[in-house]
Order: C-alpha cells, then structure tokens, then sequence
C-alpha cells in the first residue's frame, strides 16, 4: 500500500503505477459526469433506456462537452492543492477564497444561489484574511436563513481527498475547512469528509469502502444519522433522491448511482469490460433528474478513484474541457502534481514541457492496411507525417506535438511493463477504437509510444482487428515483419491482450 506512515509514503512515498492512475482519474471523472449531466440539469429523470450525451446548454449555457461549475470550483482548488500546500493553513485558504472570487469574475456562466450569496458578500481585497472574510459570509448567510447545507461544497471538494492521502484526520480537517468557506452548516462538512475518505481509499486499494470507512471521520453524535442515510440510499434507486440540492439527497443520489450499478463482467472478447461501471454509473446519476451535473460530478470523481484515468473513456476525455481553458491532460496534471505533494518525478512529469526521449531514432512507417495511420515514436515529427491528429500511448510533455490542435491530441493511460496496467484491455481497445473515430473524420493519425516497439505495435494489431478481418496471431506478426530493425520488444501482456481482445 502507498502513502503509508506519512502524508505521501513510507521512505520517501510514492505509489504504484495502477493508483497513480486511479489518482489521475478523479478530476477528469467528477469533469467527464459534470458535461454529462450539464444538458440534463433541472429535468425530470430521464426515459428508461435513454443514453445521455455532452451536447453542452443546461444553465450556462454550455458548450457541447464543456464541464461547469462544480468542476470550475474544484480546479480552483487544486491549483493550490497541485502546489503541495497544506489546504488547512490560513495561506492555503487565503489563495482558494481568492481562486473562487476570480472564477466568479471570469468563469461562472452559472453559480448556485448559495455560493452566490456567500461569494458576493465579500468585499475583502485578495489575500490576508481573505478566507476568513468568506466564513464570516457564509456563517451570516446561516445566521440569516438557517439553510447552508447545499451540495455546493460537495461538489468541488475531490481535490482535498488528493491531498491527504496518507492522513485520513488531516484529510477530514481540509475537508471541513474547504467546505466552510461556502457551507457553514455541518452536514455539509460532513459530507465533504466522507465522499474524501470514500476517494481516499479508492485510490489506494480500489474499493468503494472509504465511504462508510468515513463515519469514523464524523463526530459521534451524527455517524448514526449518517449511516442510516448511506444505507437508505444502498436501497432506493437514484432517482427517489430528488430533489437533491441539498447536500444529504445529492450524496445520497450519487452513492445510489455508484451502488445500485452493476459491474460489467471482464469477457474482452465480447467488448465487455468491469471499468466501464464508470460510464453505467454517471449515466445513472444523469438519468435520475434534477440537479443533474452536480451529481453526476460527486460520483465521478469516486468513480474515477476507484477505476482510474485509464476507465475514463477516450472519446471523452478527447472533447471535455472547461474553464479556465483546461482539458483532461490538465486534469490529470493537477490531479497527480496534488497527490506527489506538488513534486514530479525525476523527468519532470506531468508539466515538463517535452516528455524525455528513447535512444532512439525517428520511427516513420505507415500501418500495414491503412496508410492514414503512422506508427511513430516520441522522435518522430507530427508535420513529417503530415499528421493531423496524434493518439499517445505514452507519457508527453505540455509542448509535445503542439503543431498539432489540442482537441486532435489524446493520450492512453497505457504503461509498457507487466502488471502495471489495471485496465489493459480497455485502454488498448479504446485507443484503437479512437484511432477508427479519427480516420472516419478524415485526419491522418499519428500513433505513437515512447520508443514505438511495444505499445504502439499492440493497438495498430488491435486497430487491424478491429477494421479487417485479420486474425490478432497474424495482425502481430504484420507489425513485427513492418517494425523489421526499428525495434520489436512487445511485452507479454500486451500481446496477451490484443490476442484476447
């Protein structure tokens, strides 16, 4: 297990590849649940059978696939959590009550009244005090209405399960000092401290138990209270939590939609796949009515804990974006930089600006049946291949094919080692589905992994499968003939993989 005895790890912290992308998944979950119930938001439940889709309106009204303010406010928390800061000092505080203000000038298309009230209250210049000013405000709205208990705070509050990774008590601590900002009430807190100790432990062991492991976190007097409204919603539908702005109903919504889910059995061959409970659960928590974005946000962001950035669906995280100009890449940057405690490996990942390159030489060679996809690797140059889109298998730096537009470049949570990867199927048929997508639009796909010897040559066989009638045995053995002397070094699993796909 990572990040046991400190707040990052045991001799000097860091985690496994797999919780890595687990950690990695949360903000782009809460985003891609966020855009998905943006049209649906204030509608009745939605017809049984119907598929929603990021078709953008709702209240903002909002670009197809553009998340909104529950996502907007969490990147104003985790610009300051991706620093490393301890969320719970006054600077900490300080900087997100001034992130909020800022949003609220430049991003928020739409605001819930509360966070409304609480945030145009305040009058206090940016910085010392700042935070305090913004309790002051939200304890007055209390004092005045006796309601501060809206899912406001709950629906921005992943990036503080990020950060305490290692301690639940410091966790629930953050958890109550983020929310107060906005939420005086306490059920609000309370909410925030159990939905951060559910992503906690998802991330670290992939189990929805940190939940209810979360009532050990809330005072004594309400952990029955607490418990009874977890299980009331373990055993009613999603839809009876309606409405749901209030913290209690919009925790018990999304939790139904978690719980209430089926996980998909593991049959590759049949296009089946556990990880996909991610896409059955938002689109539970969508189909369920009313304050629709918010909930499906609160679920993805455990959702995505629990299944990673690799679970997440390619073809999401290509188009979702949002406020202030971020996309899934930098989601998963904020995500990850907050739970390294604001530090980036030994190669400057995520942030550097070009990802480090194999001892390699350019890797240039059209796939064997359709010359619209080029087979590369870091070196090789997006306009030599006259490339007017890139799918990533690898690691790449914020400047790495930066001639090529931003909605055309996608990167696979795929890591090239046995073992390392929880959802290898998946990924390896998403992007090759990906690449399927973004040839039948017309554009030349550049395919690539770092050095281009195993991940890339695993999806263009799976990619040949998917689009011939070439069996996976022979689909490899095209690629390793092409491949010749560039390189073939697939590693066992991922030819596994293509074989069982």
């Amino acid at each position: 297990m990572c990040w046991a005895g400190g707040r990052y790890g045991s001799a000097g912290g860091g985690c496994s590849a797999v919780q890595s992308d687990r950690a990695a998944g949360v903000l782009v979950g809460a985003a891609c649940g966020d855009a998905l119930g943006v049209p649906y938001e204030f509608q009745p439940p939605l017809a049984a059978g119907h598929q929603p889709e990021m078709c953008g309106g709702g209240l903002g009204p909002y670009a197809p696939v553009e998340y909104s303010d529950d996502t907007q406010m969490a990147v104003c928390i985790a610009e300051v959590s991706a620093s490393g800061a301890d969320l719970r000092s006054s600077d900490s505080l300080d900087r997100i009550a001034a992130n909020f203000l800022r949003w609220r000038r430049e991003g928020a298309s739409d605001i819930g009244a509360q966070t409304r009230q609480v945030l145009g209250a305040v009058s206090h210049p940016d910085g010392a005090g700042l935070a305090a000013a913004m309790r002051d405000a939200a304890t007055d709205l209390h004092r005045r209405t006796g309601r501060s208990a809206g899912n406001g705070s709950l629906m921005r509050t992943a990036p503080v399960a990020l950060a305490y990774l290692g301690r639940p008590d410091a966790l629930a601590e953050a958890a109550r000092a983020v929310s107060e900002l906005t939420n005086h009430d306490v059920l609000a807190g309370d909410a925030c401290v159990l939905w951060c100790s559910g992503i906690r432990r998802a991330i670290i062991d992939a189990t929805f138990d940190g939940v209810r492991e979360g009532l050990d976190l809330v005072p004594a007097q309400r952990r029955d209270q607490w418990s009874n409204w977890l299980t009331e919603a373990e055993s009613k539908a999603p839809e009876q939590f309606r409405p749901n702005g209030f913290v209690v109903p919009a925790l018990q919504a999304a939790w139904s939609a978690i719980t209430h889910t089926a996980v998909p059995d593991h049959d590759p061959a049949r296009g089946s796949f556990a990880c996909q409970h991610l896409q059955h659960a938002l689109t539970a928590a969508v189909c369920a009515g009313d304050d629709t974005d918010t909930v499906a946000a609160i679920a993805g962001a455990l959702l995505g804990a629990r299944w990673g950035s690799s679970a997440v669906p390619l073809a999401w995280q290509r188009v979702v974006h949002g406020w202030p100009t971020l996309r899934a890449a930098d989601l998963i940057r904020l995500a990850v930089l907050t739970a390294q405690g604001g530090q980036t490996d030994s190669t400057g990942w995520p942030g550097c600006a070009r990802a480090p390159r194999q001892p390699v030489g350019p890797l240039l060679l059209a796939h064997p049946h359709d010359p619209g996809v080029i087979l590369g690797n870091l070196r090789t140059d997006a306009a030599a291949a006259h490339a007017s889109a890139v799918v990533s298998l690898c690691r790449v730096g914020c400047d790495d094919f930066g001639d090529v537009a931003a909605a055309n470049r996608v990167s696979a949570w795929l890591v090239d080692q046995p073992g390392a990867n929880a959802h290898p199927h998946f990924v390896v048929d998403q992007a090759a589905r990906l690449v399927a997508q973004l040839r039948a639009e017309g554009r030349v796909v550049l395919l690539h992994c770092a050095a281009g010897q195993s991940r890339t040559p695993a999806v263009a066989a799976r990619y040949t499968t998917l689009t011939t009638d070439t069996p996976a045995p022979t689909a490899l053995s095209e690629l390793r003939q092409l491949l010749g002397t560039h390189g073939w070094t697939l590693n066992p699993e991922l030819r596994q993989v293509v074989e069982e796909l």
